[in-house]
């Protein structure tokens, strides 16, 4: 399985962007996703992550009711809408796949199997 994570660029604080994370050699409906992100010095959080079902979602408190995860089977794509950005967003964000059963949205980076290249978000000040 390859992710392809796109989107990323430079906003002005309280602006939004949308990520993309596509899937290609299998169906991304055979996997849970989940979005992490990096910054500078600190270590990979758990941003968000949908089920493979898409029925459950969970978010981490620092971006609740801002972000927005998605997923559209058909595209083998994962969203994530961030809106009302703020610098503190500022950091690499990857997308994640998780090969287990279950309908549980894991929020460890170590549970996931496979994981995109990141893409960069800067929110200016």
């Amino acid at each position: 399985v390859q992710l392809q994570a796109s989107g990323g660029g430079l906003v002005q604080a309280g602006g939004s962007l949308r990520l993309s994370c596509e899937t290609s050699g299998h169906t991304s409906s055979n996997y849970g996703m989940g979005w992490f992100r990096q910054a500078p010095g600190k270590e990979r959080e758990f941003v968000t992550g949908i089920s493979r079902s898409g029925s459950r979602l969970y978010y981490a408190d620092s971006v609740k009711g801002r972000f927005t995860i998605s997923r559209d089977d058909a595209k083998n794509t994962v969203y994530l809408q961030m809106n009302s950005l703020k610098p503190e967003d500022t950091a690499v964000y990857y997308c994640a796949a998780d090969s287990s059963l279950g309908s549980s949205v894991r929020k460890f980076a170590s549970s996931y199997d496979y994981w995109g290249q990141g893409t960069q978000v800067t929110v200016s000040s």
